[in-house]
């Protein structure tokens, strides 16, 4: 089984980093790491080809930097790497990255394409089924297990008040919760094989987009502003005398729960 895994490097959330000031874009460093939330889609990609002697390419939109956070990945098992390092493409939406990796995707063919539900320094969410649209697969999301055979895909797809079971041909697209799988570490040897497997670096040009088709020009979404969260007041303390679950009944009344 060809199967393809989504992933991106962000920096490092314990170590602190800026946003431009004027185009309010994250001030990306040379070492970033890999996504914590797509190390379960890897682990469940390398599960997969493992069960039936595939392989695993991973796929990523952003900046190269040193590329340690797509090694990371590859030191976990994974075969190769296509990322999209450009500059053209910063400022890029949701959309037009959901557009640049399917045109990966188009030239890889994969059987099975694995994503995360949401990177954690974007927090869309929309990628996933984005990608499965753009590339006319069916789309099975939230996967909290999966198993694949005989030609399909099957997985329990996490909902609110259990899951359901869901199942599909391939070619297909999935997205993974965190905690679907215990993702591996990466073994010394698969830390030193990393530093001599492929990775391949188109620009946006090598993929058919014009500089009006990606970043800023080509979005439909654009950041005008960030500001701190407000801090979070105190409290109210409503002292009970034998009539508080009236003031609480009105306050909750303020608010609209009730």
């Amino acid at each position: 089984m060809k199967i393809a895994v989504c992933v991106k490097q962000i920096p490092d959330p314990n170590t602190p980093y800026a946003l431009d000031p004027e185009t309010h874009f994250v001030q990306r460093p040379q070492d970033q790491i890999l996504d914590d939330t797509d190390r379960y889609g890897v682990e469940v990609g390398l599960q997969l080809a493992e069960a039936t002697e595939g392989t695993v390419t991973l796929v990523s939109m952003c900046p190269a930097g040193n590329l340690q956070g797509i090694r990371q990945a590859l030191a976990m098992g994974a075969h190769k790497a296509v990322i999209v390092s450009d500059p053209a493409l910063q400022g890029s939406d949701a959309l037009v990255t959901a557009k640049v990796l399917a045109a990966v995707l188009r030239r890889a063919q994969p059987d099975l394409v694995i994503a995360g539900t949401e990177s954690t320094d974007g927090y869309t969410g929309v990628v996933p089924q984005q990608l499965a649209e753009l590339l006319g697969l069916p789309s099975l999301t939230f996967a909290r297990k999966v198993v694949g055979g005989d030609g399909k895909i099957r997985i329990e797809r996490l909902t609110a008040t259990g899951y359901e079971v869901v199942e599909a041909p391939l070619p297909a697209l999935l997205s993974v919760t965190s905690g679907a799988v215990e993702p591996r570490y990466p073994t010394f040897k698969g830390i030193m094989a990393a530093k001599t497997k492929p990775v391949e670096q188109p620009a946006a040009a090598d993929l058919g987009f014009g500089p009006d088709s990606v970043g800023r020009a080509g979005s439909a979404q654009e950041i005008v502003g960030v500001r701190a969260a407000p801090e979070r007041g105190a409290g109210r303390k409503v002292v009970d005398e034998g009539e508080a679950h009236l003031e609480i009944v009105r306050l909750l009344e303020q608010v609209k729960v009730i």
